[in-house]
């Protein structure tokens, strides 16, 4: 059975004031001043909010934009759901931005998602399995090289 990702009030509460104002507030965090932009620890970064996981460092790059950025979701669908509108609180609050733009690495499909660091959660390779992500472990079991010392370009 596929685990369901809510983003619950309880949920939303746990974030830290910067991390609720990124997810819930559309609020973008400043160019190359945020946890992520130049990170190549290989690994999975998840929703902070529901948990559900959005992007592999494999498939991470860097797009001179001073945020992550990606060339794929790890789930099929996840550009689609980027702009879904749930409940919360009385009031109905935007998910995560995740736009997609068609200027990426062409060797990669040409498409770049891109999304605040303060909206992630990084679990490191090592940790998938304790994390429940164990399902993501196969990305990082690749010979030496870019792909599993952190993914792409970045």
């Amino acid at each position: 059975m596929a685990q369901l990702y809510e983003r619950t009030p309880e949920a939303v509460e746990r974030p830290t004031p910067r991390q609720r104002a990124l997810t819930q507030d559309d609020v973008t965090e400043p160019r190359f001043e945020n946890e992520f932009w130049n990170s190549k620890e290989p690994g999975v970064y998840v929703d902070v909010v529901s948990g559900e996981p959005l992007f592999a460092s494999v498939h991470k790059f860097d797009s001179y934009t001073g945020g992550p950025s990606f060339t794929i979701p790890l789930r099929a669908g996840q550009h689609r759901r980027a702009h879904r509108h749930q409940p919360w609180n009385g009031r109905t609050r935007r998910q995560p931005p995740r736009p997609s733009f068609p200027d990426g690495p062409v060797d990669a499909g040409g498409m770049r998602y891109c999304i605040n660091s303060a909206s992630l959660r990084f679990i490191a390779a090592k940790d998938l399995e304790t994390e429940g992500h164990g399902q993501y472990a196969h990305l990082f079991d690749a010979a030496p090289g870019p792909a599993a010392s952190g993914g792409g370009v970045a």
